[in-house]
């Protein structure tokens, strides 16, 4: 497996898990203070868009690494539970990290069957 397609889901498991958490900071302002009404709907449309690209990365290396439905499912959900992508992304690192071999001139090549 090419070590980018690790480095994407990577990247959009902690953007999409930091903007989780900017929204429900915005959401408690909203509704907690009545203030912020623009700036949540901006974010939650960011965070929507964003979520999107992480699926589509999430379910990527799910298809490369030959997971089972439900772990792909629980990964592909964790991206709407704040703060759980951050963990879920460190437990999937430590299992595909085997999955993706260098050569010497550090180079990415396939893993051997």
């Amino acid at each position: 497996m090419k070590k980018s397609v690790l480095t994407r889901y990577r990247v959009m498991a902690y953007v999409t898990a930091v903007m989780l958490l900017v929204l429900c900071t915005c959401m408690i302002f909203k509704y907690g203070f009545g203030t912020g009404e623009e700036i949540t709907f901006m974010v939650s449309q960011a965070h929507g868009l964003l979520y999107i690209l992480y699926l589509v990365f999430a379910f990527d290396l799910g298809q490369k690494a030959r997971w089972p439905f439900g772990k792909l499912l629980w990964i592909l959900l964790s991206g709407t539970i704040p703060t759980a992508a951050f963990f879920v992304e460190r437990k999937v690192v430590r299992e595909v990290a085997p999955l993706v071999e260098e050569d010497r001139d550090g180079r990415t090549s396939p893993a051997k069957a």
